[in-house]
């Protein structure tokens, strides 16, 4: 799956990755009207106005990036509605032919992590019928328990030919409270990184890159400068752009010299465009093509200040 994600991310010219995180009050009011109409005020207005609100973003974005992020929490807050929500996405954005990163952030002992890693990227067996729950391509996993938690992914990864992008070092302001602590003299967050580029030498893909992955927010692009060059190997999932104070420029460390390494997440930048002051003109009815908008400035804005010489 590496291997075709960086497929898309030549054919498209685009590093980027959509973070599909419905907060409710993104969702346009005819949106939610119509759902609440057929189900009243209920979850199942809640899920059904969040999958009609996500498959409008991603038919709109669909020819523009290679991949979309739902993150499950917007989703899991509104029980099982959300989560079916968040199936039905996962399904309509990959009949789309983009990449879906389930940002679920996992990590547990050995056996929970396998069930996680089952139900996210593999399947399990029903007597003689194999079944896939969600059915992500990747999925974000915390390391903290260390290769206890860390191996199942891994072995359902290699089996599925799927991959994982691991937390090293993320873009919210209290992550040095642990992050950034010093164990022998560098920061947690290096440790981490060297133990994720040592796990994805053994998952190697055809490109060169490994299926195992990492997560450096943009914000910290010193950080990610050091990291980049602990993990050449890795592809980086980049939260922080835009919304999160990082710019074009924060970028360049964390890409290679083949101008790959990296896919940068923005979220409400671009599902939730059609409310910020420069996309109004579109309106609510309009908010798919103010999220298109939204991508195609983002697209040049990496081109030029982030992959340029």
């Amino acid at each position: 799956m590496i291997q075709y994600l960086i497929q898309e991310i030549k054919k498209k010219e685009a590093p980027i990755v959509v973070g599909l995180d419905p907060m409710l009050d993104y969702v346009p009011s005819f949106l939610l009207e119509e759902s609440i109409k057929k189900y009243g005020e209920t979850l199942e207005a809640a899920g059904d106005a969040i999958y009609q609100y996500n498959k409008g973003l991603i038919d709109a974005v669909a020819d523009l990036v290679p991949a979309v992020k739902p993150q499950i929490a917007m989703y899991e807050q509104f029980g099982l509605p959300g989560l079916e929500a968040f199936q039905k996405t996962t399904k309509y954005a990959k009949e789309k032919g983009l990449v879906v990163i389930g940002d679920v952030k996992r990590g547990d002992i050995g056996s929970t992590s396998k069930a996680y890693a089952n139900g996210h990227l593999g399947h399990v067996t029903i007597q003689n019928t194999v079944c896939r729950g969600f059915d992500e391509d990747f999925i974000t996993v915390n390391p903290y328990l260390g290769i206890d938690g860390i191996q199942p992914f891994m072995d359902v990864c290699k089996e599925e030919k799927k991959g994982m992008f691991i937390l090293v070092k993320t873009s919210n302001p209290s992550s040095g409270e642990f992050q950034d602590q010093l164990v022998d003299g560098k920061p947690l967050y290096e440790l981490v990184g060297q133990h994720v580029a040592q796990w994805g030498e053994e998952c190697m893909g055809e490109s060169g890159y490994s299926y195992i992955g990492a997560v450096v927010g943009a914000t910290y692009p010193k950080m990610g400068e050091v990291l980049r060059k602990i993990m050449p190997k890795t592809f980086i999932l980049v939260p922080g752009y835009g919304a999160q104070g990082a710019t074009a420029k924060d970028l360049k460390p964390y890409f290679n010299e083949d101008g790959l390494g990296a896919i940068v997440n923005s979220s409400r930048g671009i599902i939730a465009a059609y409310k910020k002051p420069e996309y109004r003109e579109w309106g609510e009815e309009g908010y798919a093509e103010a999220a298109r908008q939204a991508t195609i400035v983002m697209k040049e804005d990496l081109l030029q200040n982030a992959l340029s010489e």
